[in-house]
């Protein structure tokens, strides 16, 4: 038997280990199923060329529970190691210097520590296990079985054993405070998580099911008797989807490999992308487009990130661009490593190509999409609308491409390029210094009276709505230098777009100055600001609009952003009342010589005017509706 020290320079290394290799301890099951996957297909290429002895028979690794002896072994038949080897790879930790890694790693900082690095992904082991042995024989000819044993400590023993076959055991002596780890359900939880789609087959215990009897007895009723059938549980897909030629897909194979992904999903995702590249990097993968509508589900925890099919994580926030976190799927890559701090993926150069290189791959979907189904394209606009608005508020490259295929719904349902809406409006919708004014709505139904009455105008009315509104529309405008975007409800129609032609009014400046302040008397507060403009005596004598800066403003900063106007705390709530110096009302209320019933006759379309714009609540909405039905009695 041989005995000695693990070389590493400081006996604390496994108290460190044990408390700080990762934030979450289950990760130890994943290291050793990574290394028993790396071990088999070792054997595996070496076999092809005639090292060792080609494969034959079984090669898949098996995840054994035995709850009475309190041990996990992860069994693999790869290459195994002879006593030589065990001594190099196990009992010299591979990173540059205990020393570093523990004034680097021993506060907090270490729960992210970049494991692989270091080499230490067998010591996990020990973060759950009191006491680790190894058993392995070597495929090469001429070796013989060794067992390895450490109890947490520096100190290791080796000896010669027994062993049925080659490979390697790793056996798990699990500690008192880690006995989760030895039920069934923990176990294959990890294995689902980590493990799906590792490339060797993976078993963890058994499962039943119910087949017809081999013998073919029958029961009273004349049909086949069944009989349970015991098989070894595999728990993965060696080969899944993102790994195979496209050509050899079909249509049917992708969505039933989203289902398999995301089972509490009811909706068919709406198309996806296959990512095959092999220079200047290794990435494969598959991105869904979901059915986003009008929501914007930001869940992180959409894209799967692997590397070589072993799973790293979920959470690809500012691992790959803000608003590809919209999409779902898989992303596959050996160049980004396996044991990762969050910090390290940032900065980490791989990952920024990868990540611009998806940037680019979906945009040239999109665009060859656009090109080829114009029609459908627009038929899925609501969908890719959100996804589209958020790439180009995020990603400024995707904003320059996406000015290709970016479309323009108006509210007749008619989708525009930018090109195509410009020629559209000509100079219908020009100011009167130059610049092409696109009215939008937030809500159609909402805003209908100022929908309307902007149509009746014979403008173009765009829809433009969700919580990205506010921002979008300011990036539309720094996009296109050209236009200028006004919410129809930021002003009367007839102030949308500023002419030199100004309707005539029935009201002199003297007349508007003695109504002004009754008007003002009609509204609560000082947020209500009074201005005239002459317009139709058929359009309202009072209409409440909220400047476009301001609402812009204070959108932009219910959702984040706002500029500078962050650090003035929220933004107040200011309207505008536009009194429509021709509107019979207005010259009712003003000749009206009697004091208490022009303040009445003042109030009552003042509170008209903001009922019809939700600002009427509470006790007045209570004596508005009270006063109403005391009209009709």
């Amino acid at each position: 038997m041989q005995t000695g020290n693990i070389n590493v320079q400081t006996e604390n290394i496994f108290p460190i280990i044990k408390k700080f290799l990762y934030s979450d301890h289950e990760i130890f099951l994943r290291e050793l199923v990574s290394n028993a996957v790396d071990a088999t297909q070792k054997r595996i290429t070496l076999g092809k060329l005639g090292e060792v002895n080609a494969v034959e028979g079984n090669t898949s690794i098996e995840v054994i529970r035995d709850e009475t002896n309190k041990t996990l072994t992860i069994r693999d038949r790869g290459i195994g190691m002879t006593e030589d080897e065990v001594n190099k790879y196990i009992n010299q930790i591979a990173f540059s210097g205990a020393t570093e890694f523990l004034d680097k790693y021993k506060g907090e900082e270490a729960k992210t520590a970049i494991i692989g690095h270091f080499g230490l992904g067998f010591y996990s082991a020990f973060m759950v296990a009191k006491h680790v042995d190894i058993i392995t024989w070597s495929q090469r000819e001429g070796s013989e079985p060794v067992k390895w044993s450490c109890d947490g400590s520096p100190e290791y023993t080796i000896d010669k054993v027994e062993k049925d076959e080659r490979g390697t055991d790793i056996v798990l002596h699990i500690a008192d405070d880690s006995e989760e780890f030895l039920t069934d359900e923990r176990i294959q939880g990890i294995l689902n998580k980590y493990c799906k789609f590792m490339p060797v087959e993976i078993i963890h215990g058994t499962q039943t099911e119910m087949v017809d009897d081999p013998t073919g007895e029958k029961d009273e009723e004349g049909n086949v008797k069944k009989t349970e059938k015991v098989s070894p549980r595999i728990v993965n897909e060696a080969s899944p989807l993102w790994s195979k030629a496209p050509a050899d897909l079909k249509d049917e194979d992708y969505q039933k490999f989203y289902r398999d992904l995301y089972p509490m999903n009811f909706e068919d995702p709406l198309f996806h992308i296959h990512l095959n590249v092999d220079f200047p990097f290794n990435l494969t993968g598959i991105l869904y487009f979901p059915q986003l509508k009008k929501e914007m589900e930001l869940r992180r925890d959409k894209i799967h990130l692997y590397s070589n099919q072993v799973f790293i994580t979920d959470n690809v926030e500012n691992i790959v661009p803000d608003f590809l976190t919209l999409l779902h799927g898989v992303i596959d890559s050996p160049d980004i490593p396996l044991n990762v701090s969050r910090s390290y993926l940032q900065e980490d150069a791989n990952v920024k190509k990868i990540s611009g290189h998806i940037s680019k791959k979906v945009s040239d979907k999109l665009n060859a999409m656009f090109k080829k189904d114009r029609e459908t394209f627009a038929s899925q606009w609501d969908d890719l609308r959100i996804f589209v608005e958020y790439g180009m508020l995020t990603d400024e490259k995707f904003m320059d491409r996406a000015k290709k295929f970016m479309l323009f719904k108006d509210t007749d349902g008619t989708c525009h390029t930018h090109e195509e809406l410009i020629a559209l409006v000509g100079e219908t919708q020009k100011d009167k210094n130059g610049k092409v004014i696109l009215p939008y709505t937030a809500d159609a139904k909402a805003q209908h009276s100022f929908v309307s009455a902007a149509k009746e105008r014979g403008y173009q009315v765009l829809v433009m709505e969700g919580p990205l509104a506010a921002h979008m529309v300011q990036k539309l405008e720094e996009a296109y230098p050209d236009v200028q975007f006004k919410r129809v409800d930021s002003d009367v129609a007839d102030n949308l777009i500023e002419s030199d032609e100004a309707a005539e009014s029935t009201l002199d400046e003297k007349q508007e100055e003695a109504l002004k302040p009754v008007i003002e008397g009609a509204f609560p507060g000082d947020a209500y600001k009074v201005k005239f403009t002459a317009m139709s005596p058929t359009a309202a004598p009072l209409t409440i609009t909220r400047s476009e800066f301001m609402r812009r403003m204070k959108e932009q900063q219910a959702v984040g952003g706002g500029g500078g106007f962050q650090m003035f705390g929220a933004m107040p709530d200011n309207y505008d009342v536009t009194v429509n110096s021709n509107h019979p009302i207005v010259q009712k209320i003003l000749t009206e010589k009697n004091e208490e019933v022009k303040q009445k006759l003042a109030k009552r379309a003042g509170d008209l005017a903001r009922l019809s714009q939700g600002l009427l609540e509470g006790e007045e909405l209570t004596a508005f509706i009270a006063e109403g039905y005391g009209e009709l009695s």
